[in-house]
């Protein structure tokens, strides 16, 4: 029988596939088992005789066959197949009709490599499996060292499901379990592509999208929104909103006396009762609880959004953007409903498990989103279904559909080294380049022509066919279909990080949803200069000891990508649908780790489990390190770098937990990675900058630039640590403080002429600072909360607040 439509642009033609033959075959296949790139089969170090008694047992069995496949009558691969469900471990896989297991190994080469042969005769495969086989679904289980297999099997269309161990002589062997359908395949690089006219993946069977690695639902669509669920959302959400509104001075609670506190809803018999402790930074730990509405003297239900609509004149929320915020917070409390439920049923893992976790099982485990606001997690435009596909806490793989974009109506910038074929190989998989170009020249397009821009599925199924149809019409734009790395959203929600492909980049995209405060566009114009300034502060970090001392380095955002022919750029004021067709490259911090280190998002460390565990206690716990030492060393690659940064350079950063990736060795911080810089770094003072990064440029005095610390760092990070350690009785938050003086201290030991600013123009142990506040923002502006040109005079503030590290607090 024949393979026919090898996708390869060598002459291919003439594959067949005869049954497999032990007497005739064993031979040839030991010579082909014995060399190093079958090394995952297991067999390179056994004799004719033993591969003779291997084939043997195969042809003998009713679950499995053996076939060799020939190329113009020379054998070029073979191919197991074989009946899951009867061959793997029960509960490992939930079968389905037409499941067909598959292994394949292609032959060594003889001669001179032919390009794309590899990709051909996998494509072969794979299609003969569906159209000869009978195969409805796929199954593979490589081993999970197999980088070049699992790249391969990603460009045909197969979706890991999980990690598994399967039985391997005398061990195991922890595989991919992962599945392909004929949708899959038929969408994938290596199948025969998305229709010209399709703007998103094809549907399968069942209608979904085979992008999207499908979750296990509930019975019920809304199962997770149950009444004893619910009330533990609700309890969360209404405590976080005494505790962070009281920190910003909008909300006056009365103190009752034994830590105990009422707040009175202006106007109303309304009253709710709480008992909380106040830490430094006027830090609120709020106990759950201990939360009581009570309403004439009766104790009522707890409902967040009932706490923010008896609150609303108090709040400053105007009225026209009242529901828009009611929204968001609805979002907020489904996720944690989500979440909460699905930690029930024994799906999310505890801080115990993420001691040891990689960085993507930590991102996906993160539930909180960012630790000051409260409807942080709105995502206004994401259906149930599209939250379970792409909502970070889902933890879910897709793959990010493409647009082919007109080079004269684009921009493509490039940072230092960087051409746009190394780009092409940096970013795409050779299997994506070889389908995009042969779908672009099949349509008679050249295809140097044009540019590659992937975009998030939901972008590419809800904006691209629509928002953008004359573009698509007269060719400026291309849809070419999903690509085929998978990839997983991290806590940003329009980033990717990609699972596939180890130490391709992070791809970050613009998404048209509504997510805390600003519509999370990418605007081309304001990428254009990015990959200039990520080069410029990596320059910077890189040739300061400073920095290397501290383990501190910059992920580059090497590439941006933004296409702006459409109408939408000519109009006379800037609107969102300018920040639609975007995307960025930035650099993979896992390539950068050392041997030993694992890495951690830095959000990680505020993070709680569903029994209220905290990661940050356990892992101190866990280092064998007295709780000051270890948050010295914390400091040391956190604090220290940023500090040197604005006194040293001027430079500031955006440093929350989001945008910084810790090296974590022996559950201790040896370092961190800072990222997502285009957007949210400045240059404080007059510096000489180079012309394309004026827009940086911010001359603010003294107190201003010191509120680079003082907000984003000790309140928006540290304020919610201490109050972490200070409740597990790990470390009280006054001794955590005085840590955080003791390693100003020492750099101010280390740069005196540099810390002497410390005393002048930047004072970071003065008695007080302006207190900056982050909700107010979103409550006066929930559509867009400040303007990112000018983020500075959009700031809110509450009076002053007193400096935990004042040289007065702090005793000697």
């Amino acid at each position: 029988m024949n393979l026919t439509n090898l996708m390869d642009p060598t002459d291919l033609t003439g594959l067949s596939v005869e049954p497999l033959r032990p007497a005739d075959h064993a031979g040839l296949l030991h010579s082909w088992l014995s060399t190093p790139r079958a090394r995952f089969w297991g067999m390179t170090d056994h004799s004719p005789a033993q591969v003779r008694s291997y084939l043997d047992a195969l042809d003998a069995s009713a679950h499995e066959n053996g076939w060799i496949g020939l190329r113009n009558g020379a054998p070029i691969v073979y191919v197991e197949t074989y009946d899951p469900a009867s061959l793997l471990p029960a509960g490992m896989l939930d079968p389905e009709p037409g499941d067909l297991g598959m292994h394949l190994l292609i032959a060594p080469p003889s001669g001179p490599a032919e390009h794309g042969l590899t990709a051909a005769v996998m494509a072969g495969v794979v299609r003969w499996c569906f159209e000869e086989r009978g195969a409805a679904r796929i199954v593979v289980e490589p081993d999970e060292r197999n980088s070049a297999v699992l790249a391969k099997n990603a460009a045909a269309g197969f979706r890991m499901l999980r990690t598994v161990e399967l039985p391997e002589g005398p061990g195991v062997k922890r595989a991919v379990l992962s599945v392909c359908t004929r949708a899959d395949f038929a969408a994938s690089p290596l199948g025969d592509g998305a229709r010209p006219d399709e703007c998103r993946n094809s549907a399968g069977a069942d209608g979904a999208d085979p992008a999207r690695a499908r979750p296990a639902a509930p019975a019920a669509p809304t199962a997770h929104l149950r009444a004893e669920v619910a009330e533990q959302a609700h309890r969360h959400l209404v405590a976080k909103a005494l505790a962070e509104l009281r920190h910003e001075r909008v909300l006056a609670p009365e103190a009752l006396g034994g830590g105990r506190f009422a707040l009175a809803v202006p106007g109303t018999t309304i009253r709710y009762e709480f008992r909380a402790r106040v830490l430094p930074l006027e830090h609120w730990l709020v106990d759950p609880a201990s939360i009581r509405r009570l309403e004439d003297a009766t104790v009522t239900a707890l409902d967040v959004q009932t706490l923010i609509l008896e609150l609303q004149e108090t709040l400053g929320i105007p009225d026209d953007l009242l529901s828009t915020y009611l929204e968001e917070l609805a979002s907020t409390f489904a996720a944690r409903c989500a979440t909460l439920d699905a930690a029930r049923r024994g799906e999310r893992p505890s801080a115990e498990d993420l001691l040891t976790a990689d960085l993507p099982d930590v991102e996906a485990a993160m539930t909180e989103g960012h630790p000051g606001f409260l409807a942080n997690n709105g995502r206004i435009g994401f259906s149930l279904p599209d939250y379970r596909a792409y909502a970070p806490e889902q933890g879910r793989r897709t793959r990010l559909q493409w647009v082919a974009v007109h080079a004269a109506r684009s921009t493509l910038s490039l940072g230092e080294g960087l051409d746009e074929a190394e780009h092409a190989r940096w970013t795409l998989s050779p299997e994506e380049r070889d389908a995009f170009a042969d779908r672009l020249a099949g349509r008679g397009l050249d295809p140097s022509d044009y540019h590659l821009l992937p975009l998030h599925p939901w972008q590419a199924e809800h904006r691209l066919p629509i928002t953008f149809a004359p573009d698509i019409a007269r060719g400026d734009l291309v849809p070419l279909g999903p690509g085929g790395d998978e990839m997983q959203p991290q806590q940003s929600l329009r980033t990717f990080l990609n699972r596939t492909r180890a130490g391709a980049p992070y791809v970050k995209v613009a998404l048209a949803i509504q997510n805390m405060g600003f519509l999370r566009g990418l605007s081309p114009q304001y990428m254009r200069d990015t990959p200039a300034i990520n080069d410029w502060l990596a320059a910077l970090a890189d040739g300061d000891p400073e920095f290397a001392r501290g383990g501190f380095r910059v992920l580059r955002e090497r590439a941006a990508l933004g296409y702006t022919g459409d109408a939408y750029h000519r109009t006379l004021a800037s609107n969102p649908h300018r920040k639609m067709l975007a995307a960025l490259w930035r650099e993979s911090p896992l390539p950068l780790l050392e041997p030993g280190e694992r890495a951690l998002t830095m959000a990680a460390l505020l993070h709680r489990d569903h029994e209220g565990t905290a990661l940050a206690s356990m892992m101190i716990r866990a280092s064998g390190l007295p709780a000051e030492s270890w948050v010295a060393q914390y400091l040391r690659a956190y604090l220290r770098p940023l500090v040197h940064a604005l006194l040293a350079h001027d430079v500031v950063v955006m440093p929350h937990g989001e945008n910084l990736i810790l090296r974590v060795q022996e559950q201790q911080v040896v370092g961190a990675f800072l990222k997502d810089i285009g957007e949210e770094m400045a240059v404080l003072g007059q510096r000489p900058l180079p012309a394309a990064m004026e827009r940086v440029r911010a001359v603010v005095p003294g107190e201003d630039k010191a509120l680079s610390i003082f907000t984003d760092v000790f309140d928006g990070v540290l304020r919610h640590l201490a109050g972490i350690l200070d409740a597990d009785g790990v470390l009280p938050a006054d001794r955590f403080w005085r840590v955080v003086a003791g390693v100003l201290d020492e750099y101010e030991a280390d740069h005196p002429h540099l810390a002497q600013g410390m005393a002048g123009d930047v004072d970071l142990r003065a008695g007080s600072f302006a207190h900056s506040c982050l909700n107010r923002l979103q409550l006066r502006n929930t559509l867009q909360m400040v303007d990112l040109g000018d983020q500075a005079s959009s700031l809110l503030f509450a009076g002053s607040m007193d400096n935990p590290v004042a040289r007065a607090h702090v005793p000697a």
